[in-house]
């Protein structure tokens, strides 16, 4: 039965171990007090988890594993002989139980109205004194007033609780295909974190604290440290207008989400492809230069290589747009778009790509295969998944996208 759960979880493409399973096992045999589903539910998730993109893919795993284990069981179940069920019957009933059972006609009688009532009823019911359903006087149902008859309860003990937490699905954002969000994208950039220790010591060092402590025979030596933050310096450009315009509200929701990541975050705007300058503002009216604008030159003078630099753009344009001087729609570009990439692709070892365009359409646009080459396959689709992939690779230039 086990078993069947950890090669369900494969299945769906949860990472689970051979380990990990056997560590279940070995926690069940053991007297850890698992003794309901729930307590099941919360140890095998413990267990075999290990990140929370999978949480919410586990609770439907999960649900599917038990509903089919519960059929199972209904199905394994012997019948038992209606003898043996009156027999065991009357012996848990009182007398003045049996006595209004008598008065409801017997055993035999209320069984055969619930069967008619079984193939009578097609909704749900409340109060009344008749019908299969909640409040009422009817012999059949719950929370009624009928003190004879067949309590009607699907979400008694055995299964109410636990059901109801594997079917909440709490943890359905953390999944991988979800549609993306403000809150789930600050998760996905937090993949890039690089943790230092700089400013003043506010934070107990315990494990100097015990050494200077032994040290002074004893006699407690407090040591602190500063504290760790996150010093990732970030630069981002935005590719704006045109057909970026069908992704405004995507790329609204990574820029909020990347001004509260990143302490050290930068942003810069271009159109279709970077050349001789960039802007600051993004509200200016086309047409009227930009204003705000920033030499390129400048940019790459001004933040040095420890800078992660995050391109974000369909990179859907004429080819020409890129590999040509005055190739530029919106003006006269005495260099090509391509030399100025090389330069920051020169000055930035550590830069990735997101494209808002879905990856499986890549490789039909030219544009989008001339910047993939270009960036070393270092283009990553403006998802979840993507996120977390490219700011793993910010980390580890090998890392490439693993996709279409």
């Amino acid at each position: 039965m086990f078993l069947t759960f950890f090669l369900l979880l494969r299945q769906h493409g949860i990472p689970v171990t051979l380990s990990e399973y056997l560590t279940l096992l070995d926690a069940l045999r053991s007297a850890i007090g698992v003794t309901s589903v729930t307590d099941f539910y919360a140890l095998s998730k413990a267990t075999l988890v290990k990140h929370e993109q999978h949480l919410d893919l586990f609770d439907r795993v999960f649900g599917e594993w038990y509903n089919g284990v519960e059929q199972q069981l209904r199905e394994e179940l012997p019948e038992i002989p209606p003898d043996w069920l009156k027999e065991a019957l009357n012996r848990q009933l009182t007398d003045d139980e049996q006595a209004a059972l008598t008065g409801m006609g017997g055993l035999d009688e209320l069984w055969e109205k619930l069967r008619a009532l079984l193939l009578e009823q097609d909704e749900r019911h409340e109060g009344g004194n008749k019908w299969i359903g909640t409040g009422g006087t009817s012999p059949f149902g719950i929370q009624g007033q009928a003190q004879e008859g067949f309590r009607m309860d699907k979400t008694g003990k055995r299964n109410g609780n636990a059901v109801k937490i594997w079917e909440q699905r709490a943890y359905r954002n953390y999944a991988d295909d979800v549609e993306l969000s403000t809150r789930n994208m600050k998760m996905a950039l937090r993949r890039l974190r690089i943790l230092t220790r700089e400013g003043i010591d506010n934070e107990l060092d315990i494990d100097r604290t015990i050494t200077e402590t032994s040290r002074q025979g004893g006699l407690l030596d407090i040591q602190l440290r500063p504290s760790r933050k996150n010093q990732v310096k970030v630069l981002m450009l935005f590719d704006v207008g045109g057909s970026m315009d069908g992704h405004i509200e995507l790329c609204n929701q990574l820029f909020s989400a990347a001004r509260y990541q990143f302490k050290h975050l930068e942003f810069l705007y271009f159109h279709n492809c970077i050349y001789e300058s960039l802007w600051q503002n993004n509200q200016s009216e086309r047409g009227d230069g930009r204003r705000d604008r920033v030499p390129t030159r400048d940019v790459l003078n001004t933040y040095n290589r420890e800078y992660k630099v995050i391109i974000v753009g369909d990179a859907s344009m004429a080819s020409y747009e890129i590999t040509h001087a005055r190739g530029s729609v919106e003006h006269y570009n005495e260099e090509a778009g391509i030399v100025w990439l090389d330069r920051f692709k020169a000055q930035y070892p550590h830069l990735v790509w997101l494209n808002p365009e879905i990856a499986g359409y890549w490789k039909y646009t030219h544009s989008i295969q001339l910047l993939r080459e270009w960036c070393g396959n270092r283009m990553f689709p403006l998802t979840l998944n993507g996120i977390e992939q490219a700011m793993r690779c910010l980390k580890n230039p090998k890392i490439t996208f693993d996709g279409n």
